[in-house]
């Protein structure tokens, strides 16, 4: 398919799941047809794979769609997202200011460890970080303390699948070694590394807990190594701490 073919496709895609309303919960192709005024054809193919992906759902005997559950899981997590940056965005400034360093707010999708807030440190030297930004679980503090965190049979599960890869010098490469770092995580309530990642930068991470104690987001700090004062560590630590228990408990 080419390129412009591939962006028409989408957009009528687009176009087709912003026609269902209040108003309009359940289509027809014909429905839709004079609706929108895409030819039968080119709509069945497109419902088809709507409805595939469950995004729509369709009534065979009615012949009929509405939108699909799928849609209400993307939502749902839109939402819980949304909220948890909107509150933590206050509290990671907080931080950012009282130790001049990068504040990162990190949560687990598809099995990676996802940059969803940024406060960048005003410091000219820093980790370069953006939202949106992909991690592997098994590399960073960022990452190890969501990883670590994880309900016991799904951390089981991901460390027997996992593959670990080569990302610095730093980066842990036996599952052993991975277990017992993400098991001593748990129980101290936070994680550090030392470039296991990015070569040349520091982290702390503390988890973020929702009402029923479920970890669903991780708060760092990020310190370029040349920066980091070693008798400030339990500072450090004990205010990426602070803050995660902060959100937490305005969370719940």
């Amino acid at each position: 398919m080419a390129k412009d073919d591939a962006m028409q496709t989408i957009d009528r895609a687009i176009k087709i799941l912003k026609t269902f309303s209040l108003n309009e919960k359940e289509l027809s192709l014909a429905d839709l047809h004079r609706m929108l005024g895409l030819s039968k054809s080119s709509l069945q193919r497109i419902l088809n794979t709507l409805v595939l992906h469950g995004l729509l759902d369709k009534d065979e005997k009615r012949k009929t769609y509405q939108l699909g559950i799928e849609l209400y899981f993307l939502g749902e997590m839109v939402e819980k997202n949304s909220k948890l940056l909107s509150v933590s965005k206050p509290f990671m400034e907080a931080l950012r200011d009282e130790l001049e360093e990068s504040v990162q707010l990190n949560i687990v999708h598809q099995q990676e460890r996802k940059c969803i807030g940024y406060v960048p440190s005003k410091h000219e030297l820093m980790t370069l970080i953006f939202v949106g930004q992909t991690s592997p679980l098994y590399a960073g503090a960022s990452a190890k303390v969501l990883m670590a965190n994880l309900p016991t049979d799904e951390l089981s599960e991901l460390v027997k699948e996992i593959e670990l890869t080569k990302i610095t010098e730093e980066t842990i490469l036996n599952k052993d070694d991975l277990r017992n770092e993400l098991a001593k995580i748990r129980e101290q309530g936070y994680a550090v590394s030392y470039g296991e990642r990015v070569k040349g930068a520091f982290s702390i991470s503390a988890p973020i807990n929702n009402r029923f104690n479920e970890t669903i987001a991780g708060i760092s700090i990020t310190i370029p190594t040349v920066r980091v004062d070693q008798e400030k560590m339990d500072l450090y630590i004990d205010q990426v701490k602070k803050t995660a228990l902060r959100i937490s408990e305005k969370l719940s």
